[in-house]
């Protein structure tokens, strides 16, 4: 969908280990492993398919190859389940400290030092994708990082089809935001509303009661087997399949594991029950506020969608939320 090929180059960074690890880092943030209906129908989407789709993007609108790799590289140090680590750092408001450790994995590689070598690339060139307007910039502008997770969530949690993306991804184009900086738009108002709303529902998705409760209790029971001396900070950036192997491994993580696989629903209240584990969750909202091509921010141009934005970031995260098997 992206491009008509991938380029010899981003395909060799790819592959090498730090990138291949990702393959087991799920764009869910650990949301899949447990039953509630939104997430346990999700198809496997992982920090992989994402970041080889932000390089390949970045790749098609600039033809670079030190933003694509910066592009491909963004997510390279993230750790299991994600952002989950985010809220285990009490960073989840922000989401900044996933990406704590990008250069001295790139520095650390034989291989990619090799890719980058090969093109005449340093660490410096490709360490940090926010130098690159196309492929990352400050919400709600859209960039390439915006785009390939949207697109992938839109498919993923069926809220359009493959045919339906594709023209909508063929609509954008670079071109000069209020800053006079590079960013991507869209030619058409209509393919860029319907962009900014099928944005704006999975954004609800991500800061769901569901969504929000699964990343804290996930980020409570880490925490807790690090204190206890079962796993240690560097081993979450292993794969989700051995960490889950390592708590399976202790059973009383085992059991903690289970109850959290088995969430099916959310209670809510204004005030915590008594029974149950009950917790007051804010979340980072992300939106996306695209660009029209000599109209303006879509939020501008459509003002109904203007108010539809305005109404989802004035949402409240203020009452208690439960999970329920």
């Amino acid at each position: 969908m992206y491009h008509p090929e991938i380029p010899d180059f981003l395909q060799k960074a790819a592959q090498t280990p730090p990138m291949r690890r990702l393959k087991r880092v799920g764009m869910n943030c650990g949301c899949e492993y447990t039953s509630f209906p939104r997430f346990d129908r999700c198809t496997e989407y992982s920090r992989f398919d994402h970041s080889l789709g932000v390089g390949l993007i970045v790749w098609h609108f600039t033809e670079s190859p030190a933003q694509a790799l910066a592009g491909l590289f963004h997510d390279i140090a993230t750790p299991a389940f994600s952002h989950v680590v985010d809220f285990l750092h009490g960073d989840h408001l922000t989401q900044e400290s996933t990406e704590d450790g990008t250069t001295e994995l790139i520095d650390g590689s034989a291989e990619i030092r090799a890719v980058l070598e090969s093109l005449g690339l340093t660490t410096a060139d490709v360490c940090d994708y926010h130098m690159y307007p196309i492929a990352d910039n400050d919400s709600p502008r859209l960039s390439a990082d915006r785009l390939e997770y949207t697109i992938g969530n839109l498919l993923q949690f069926g809220f359009a089809d493959a045919l339906t993306v594709k023209a909508m991804y063929d609509d954008i184009v670079i071109g000069e935001n209020e800053e006079g900086a590079p960013e991507l738009m869209f030619r058409s108002g209509e393919k860029a509303l319907q962009f900014a709303r099928g944005a704006l529902r999975c954004s609800k998705v991500y800061v769901s009661d569901e969504d929000r409760y699964a990343m804290q209790m996930l980020a409570e029971l880490l925490g807790t087997a690090i204190e206890k001396g079962l796993l240690t900070e560097q081993e979450l950036y292993r794969t989700e399949p051995e960490v889950l192997a390592c708590l399976q491994a202790d059973a009383e993580f085992a059991q903690r594991l289970q109850v959290f696989r088995s969430y099916r629903q959310i209670t809510a209240a204004a005030q915590p029950e008594t029974d149950g584990e009950w917790r007051q969750i804010p979340a980072k909202k992300r939106c996306i506020d695209p660009l029209i091509s000599g109209c303006g921010r879509t939020s501008v141009c459509f003002p109904t969608f203007g108010e539809e934005l305005l109404k989802f970031q004035q949402m409240p995260q203020d009452y208690w939320v439960c999970g329920r098997a």
